[in-house]
This record gives C-alpha cells, structure tokens and sequence, in this order.
C-alpha cells in the first residue's frame, strides 16, 4: 500500500506532486479502458460469452469516464500526459486480449490484480489529497469505490480460480506498480 507523501517544501512543489497525481491516474485510467477493450475483443463475440462481455463493456464505461475526468483536469491543470501512453495503451490491450485468451477466470484474475493495486493508490492520495484538495480527494472517492466494485466483482466471478493465479496476480501487480512510478514522472 502506498503511503501519504507529505507535502513537499519549495515554492511550487504542491503544484509539482498534484501534477504527478493527475498524470499517473490519466495513464492509469487509460491503460484501464485498454485492458477491458483487449478483454472484449477476444470474449465479446465469442459464443455463449454474453454475460462476461456485458461486464466487461460496463466496467470499461466506468473506466472512459474516470478518463474524461482526467483528460479534463490535464488541461485544466496544464499537465501532459505521461510520455508512456503510448506504450501503456499498448500495453493495456496486450494484457487484456492475453488474459482472455487464457480464459475468462484468467481476465477476472488481472480485473482483481490491476484493480487491488489501483484501490490502494488511490486510498493514498485521497489520504495526501483529503486537506488541500477536498474536491478532488471526494472525485478519487468516486472513482475508488467503483475500482473496488470492480474487483469484487471479478472475485466474484472466480478470479481466484484461474490456473497459476498466484503467478498471474503477483506479474500484473508487479507491473501494474511499475508503471506508476514511471508515469508519475515521466
């Protein structure tokens, strides 16, 4: 679990860490809306897979509107996107279509992975945020709580259950703190 970075000192820093926030929840969302498209292209017109592609289909609109959200506060705040996204939505489709192809408990599986990750993130910067930025602590709420739907939901559905489950969670919980570091700053 991520723990509360203090603010920092310096004229400008706050502006600096609210800068890293926004960019690594921009990519974060981004890469999101890509694993659940990569998830869809292989389950969503697969015979008798209407129920999980349904899910999937919701779970991605949730994750296109935390997008829309930080795409508008990027601009709002002159933020650029991490200079990754190119790769991350690369990535995140790769993922997507690859756990799928394994089956549906192996796409349920990295929907608990990436999402207990996520959950965790964001209950550190909502902790960070809460004082001096209220609105914004109150959004990542929002957006947290439906990661935390999403994750249930795919435990659930047996995510648990998928063949090398303990490998599959650590590779994409390991990747998935990767890439935040990365995108936080660059």
């Amino acid at each position: 679990m991520d723990k509360p970075i203090p603010p920092r000192p310096g004229r400008g820093a706050q502006k600096a860490r609210l800068a890293e926030i926004l960019r690594v929840d921009h990519a974060g969302e981004m890469a999101a809306v890509q694993i659940y498209r990569g998830q869809r292209a292989v389950l969503g017109s697969a015979a008798g897979r209407s129920r999980i592609a349904g899910q999937l289909a919701e779970m991605e609109a949730h994750e296109a509107v935390h997008l829309a959200r930080f795409d508008s506060l990027l601009t709002e705040h002159r933020v650029r996107p991490t200079a990754f996204a190119p790769l991350w939505r690369l990535a995140g489709f790769a993922l997507g279509a690859g756990t799928a192809l394994l089956g549906e408990k192996a796409a349920h599986a990295c929907t608990e992975a990436v999402e207990t990750v996520i959950e965790a993130h964001y209950a550190g910067q909502i902790d960070e945020l809460a004082e001096r930025e209220p609105a914004l602590a109150a959004e990542l709420s929002q957006f947290r709580n439906e990661e935390l739907a999403h994750r249930d939901q795919a435990v659930n559905e047996g995510a648990h259950e998928a063949p090398g489950y303990g490998l599959l969670a650590a590779v994409i919980r390991t990747g998935c703190l990767t890439a935040i570091r990365i995108s936080e700053k660059i």
